[in-house]
């Protein structure tokens, strides 16, 4: 599942900066698949959990596994957002600001992702803290980015609607290093 989420997001960035709206319907049909590998994880967690029951470490990995396993399900949410909005934007034309900002912090999100499910699988918790660390990195780059957008806004109105498309899309990237 985190192979499959950390696709869509390359995905949905890549559909976005080529304004390909065909890869951005195909990347929300992908959000299915990704829902339906939530709730069965879900499912199996749930059995687990009846069965088994689990103490003590065991059980600690089978709640990270449910609350892993709900982010990642939002994070493939988040992608689909971002690939509806390629398909706006592919309408509107090319933003002013050549999706720039977009492209730095989506590096810097799709590299906490890698991180995360590494740390993850191999419960590394001093990893995991650097990509807790990095999160106020994309916050940062994230205001930054808006104060640009914003300025191309005012310098020609006529831009507005592919830059809020642009800052929609820049929002769901800072969400997904939220739930990281």
């Amino acid at each position: 599942m985190g192979g499959k989420v950390e696709q869509q997001l390359t995905m949905a960035l890549e559909a976005l900066l080529r304004m390909d709206s065909g890869e951005a319907e195909y990347i929300v049909r992908m959000d299915r698949e990704v829902n339906q590998m939530e709730m069965a994880i879900d499912d199996e967690c749930a059995t687990i959990l009846a069965r088994r029951q689990p103490t003590a470490s065991d059980l600690r990995l089978v709640i990270a596994i449910i609350k892993v396993n709900r982010d990642l399900e939002r994070i493939g949410d988040e992608a689909a957002k971002v690939a509806k909005q390629a398909v706006r934007v592919s309408e509107d034309g090319m933003s002013p600001s050549s999706f720039i900002e977009l492209r730095h912090i989506g590096t810097l999100v799709g590299v906490m992702l890698r991180q995360a499910l590494d740390a993850f699988a191999r419960l590394d918790v001093e990893q995991a803290v650097g990509v807790v660390r990095g999160d106020a990195e994309v916050d940062k780059e994230y205001g930054s980015a808006m104060r640009s957008l914003v300025t191309f806004m005012v310098e020609d109105p006529r831009n507005i609607g592919v830059i809020l498309n642009e800052m929609w899309a820049l929002r769901s990237l800072e969400n997904w290093g939220s739930r990281l």
